[in-house]
């Protein structure tokens, strides 16, 4: 990068730092630092949801997989959009909470501290978790725009290992001076960034498509050059059975995402508890997360653009990761370039810098407060939290740098929450559920999730032997004789005279004459000469055909991988087929009678399905993921209700009055809202008249019509994106 892209990063960190400092000098109590003083309007409240559901790993998520799929690569983001309807409800639920933490809401409903502090241990994990994935993607997305190295000191040092704490530390300054109001103001600027980093590379990218006489030379327009170039497979929006993202997975993981969304800690801020009114919660939670999904299909158009431009590049070949940063570096200039990495530092910043505060809260309220300092007061609590906040950021840090895998830090947010969804749920709207019962679920998402297939295997060495724990599914090979595109043409010839390149090292003068004559020639955008078999070979785009060969690997059911008990047996070739005139499969295997062993984790959760007999072995591993999740979602529900119903029931006093709070809309005017909890509290049968299931245990209230209506307007615009994605593909076609 050149001197001025610097000085933008340099004056963008700057100003995030005179933010903090200024936002500070408003802090005056806690709710001031952990919940700005619940005072923020629709603008505030829609670029703080934006700003922290939307990471610098979004636009690198969604660059690679549509780098390597095409469309259906934005399900990597896009997996939350159908749950967005639902915020319209949820975002009530935190304003009426009237808390500071998640952690709170848990001791109040439970009447147990200790579930508190459970939660806010498990609120600061998830932090770390989710923080990692963004400062993970910053540096993939750094690395072909500055170096994957850099000197310090005379030594080189990979760059994630310096920019990675850098970032830290400037979330860390400002969000420990100005708490959440500094992360909500920065959060605006930066949310301004990440839409103009959306869109800013479209119209140069489709002018380059445009202006390329190699790629373009009929004179078309960008999208016209995309259909052209890349596969037909490249404009589905959804994968089949066996993409990636199929279809079975986007359903599964968006039930998971609906149903452990509502216990990520930020939640209570971002969700709406900061918000001055209910309305205010709603709108900024939707439309901030609409904005979001919006973006997405910029990314997604920035990605295919990429991938048609750059086909032939071995560097995005071998690592799509790079796919935003190389386009960034390829298509803007000087200058432009740091204001594309600030706007992935924004994406960033604007995530970590609320989690952060939002996870000091829960040390300093259900850890700090009620087990080591009760008499706290109010300024030893806000140094407390300011302090802590070090931690939350630090751990992401570690993570980052240790777990350097952006999907598999993303699928493990899938399932993370879930832990203490179900108590979450059952307590929201069903009063016979029991601090005993969420204890006793929580226990078994612990169990289930973490301990028993991560140590069961340790102590119970015998489990890796068991041969009717060896199920998987068949490795095969496709070969399919496949019609070239014209992007496979340019893969092709890139990778044939990097070979050939390579094969002329250290020839001698009368080899190298010789070897000259078999260099691979562009004869036009649309065919080629490599050299083949038997000599060079002719490819035309659009009527040769040529092998593509997919190998899917065997996937264990029951383990991360299976491996033979005899390390010398090796897989071969034991059935082959022909599925049509251009496609053969062949199936390998090891030798009959090889044993296998179990290695790495137990997927405890799809035991589950033994009693049904399903063929799991013969499900994509879309679908198997997809299928893991589902006894995730459904036990922990089914857990806690027969818990409940066995143990014994909380206070009737504490459940009335929690009950008389939820149903009490909050009044922006803090003392008005005091006098009309203070009098539900002494008359809760007041509030019965809202619920939609009288006399019952169950807490259901009935829908107004402003609930209605917005989710039904949440819901056609999901839809509406969803067409906007359709056409998008099909312009140009």
């Amino acid at each position: 990068m050149a001197s001025a892209d610097y000085l933008v990063l340099g004056g963008y960190f700057l100003m995030m730092v005179g933010i903090g400092v200024y936002c500070s000098r408003q802090i005056k109590q806690q709710e001031d630092y952990f919940l700005g003083g619940r005072s923020f309007g629709k603008l505030l409240q829609t670029f703080a949801a934006f700003g922290a559901g939307t990471g610098s790993s979004d636009p690198i998520n969604t660059g690679r997989t549509t780098f390597t799929g095409g469309m259906s690569g934005m399900w990597s983001t896009m997996f939350w959009l159908f749950v967005t309807p639902f915020y319209w409800i949820t975002g009530v639920w935190y304003r009426r909470m009237r808390h500071l933490t998640l952690g709170d809401w848990y001791v109040e409903r439970y009447e147990s501290r200790w579930l508190g502090a459970a939660y806010s241990v498990f609120g600061v994990f998830f932090f770390m978790i989710y923080g990692s994935m963004f400062f993970s993607a910053i540096a993939k997305t750094a690395e072909p725009m500055i170096g994957e190295t850099i000197t310090v000191f005379g030594t080189a040092v990979a760059l994630k290992y310096v920019l990675i704490p850098v970032i830290g530390v400037v979330v860390v300054v400002y969000g420990i001076a100005g708490g959440l109001a500094a992360a909500y103001f920065t959060d605006l600027i930066q949310g301004l960034c990440i839409i103009g980093l959306s869109v800013m590379l479209i119209p140069i990218g489709l002018g380059k498509l445009t202006a390329n006489p190699e790629l373009n030379p009929d004179g078309k327009n960008g999208f016209e050059v995309m259909h052209d170039q890349l596969p037909e497979s490249f404009f589905d929006v959804v994968g089949g059975t066996a993409a990636q993202f199929s279809l079975y997975y986007v359903l599964a993981v968006v039930l998971a995402n609906l149903t452990g969304i509502v216990v990520q800690p930020h939640f209570i801020a971002t969700g709406g508890g900061s918000a001055k009114t209910e309305y205010n919660a709603r709108i900024g939670l939707v439309v901030g997360n609409f904005l979001k999904r919006f973006c997405t299909l910029g990314w997604v158009l920035t990605a295919l653009i990429a991938a048609t431009l750059y086909a032939d590049v071995p560097q995005l070949v071998d690592n799509p990761d790079q796919t935003w940063g190389y386009a960034s570096m390829q298509l803007l200039g000087p200058g432009f370039r740091g204001l594309m990495l600030a706007c992935l530092l924004a994406a960033l910043m604007s995530s970590v810098d609320a989690q952060m505060v939002v996870g000091a809260g829960l040390i300093v309220r259900n850890l700090y407060v009620p087990f080591l300092r009760p008499n706290a007061g109010e300024r030893e609590c806000l140094w407390t939290g300011r302090l802590t906040g070090m931690i939350v950021v630090a751990g992401s840090v570690i993570f980052s740098l240790t777990v350097y895998d952006m999907l598999g830090q993303l699928e493990l947010t899938f399932w993370f929450p879930l832990v203490f969804a179900a108590p979450f749920w059952v307590g929201m709207y069903w009063r016979r559920g029991t601090k005993h019962g969420a204890w006793i679920t929580v226990t078994y998402c612990l169990l289930f999730f973490f301990l028993i297939p991560f140590f069961g295997p340790k102590v119970f060495s015998d489990w890796r032997e068991d041969q009717a724990m060896m199920s998987r599914t068949p490795h095969t090979r496709t070969t399919s004789m496949e019609v070239v595109s014209k992007s496979m043409l340019r893969r092709r010839f890139a990778s044939s005279l990097n070979e050939w390149t390579e094969a002329s090292q250290g020839l001698s003068d009368e080899k190298l004459i010789e070897h000259r004559m078999n260099k691979p020639q562009r004869i036009s955008p649309g065919k080629i000469f490599i050299p083949g078999p038997q000599g060079m070979q002719e490819i035309v785009a659009g009527t040769t055909r040529l092998p593509k060969t997919t190998e899917n690997k065997s996937v264990s059911i029951y383990w991360d991988n299976l491996v033979p008990v005899d390390s010398a047996a090796k897989k071969t070739v034991v059935a082959s087929e022909q599925i049509d005139e251009h496609t053969t499969r062949e199936t390998l295997d090891y030798p009959a009678g090889t044993g296998l062993r179990g290695e790495g984790n137990l997927k405890l959760n799809l035991i589950f399905y033994r009693p049904f007999n399903l063929d799991l072995a013969g499900k994509s591993p879309s679908t198997l993921n997809a299928l893991e999740l589902v006894p995730k979602i459904v036990m922990p529900f089914l857990v806690m209700i027969i818990a409940s119903l066995v143990t014994r029931r909380n206070s009737s006093q504490g459940l009335d009055r929690y009950y008389a709070k939820m149903k009490t809309p909050v009044d922006p005017d803090p003392e008005q809202d005091r006098l009309k909890l203070e009098s539900a509290y002494a008359d809760p049968s007041t509030c019965e008249r809202v619920k939609l299931f009288p006399n019952s245990s169950l807490e259901f209230q009935k829908p107004t019509g402003e609930d209605i209506i917005g989710f039904v307007i949440s819901v056609l615009v999901c839809f509406a994106i969803i067409g906007v994605a359709v056409w998008a593909a099909g312009i140009g076609a």
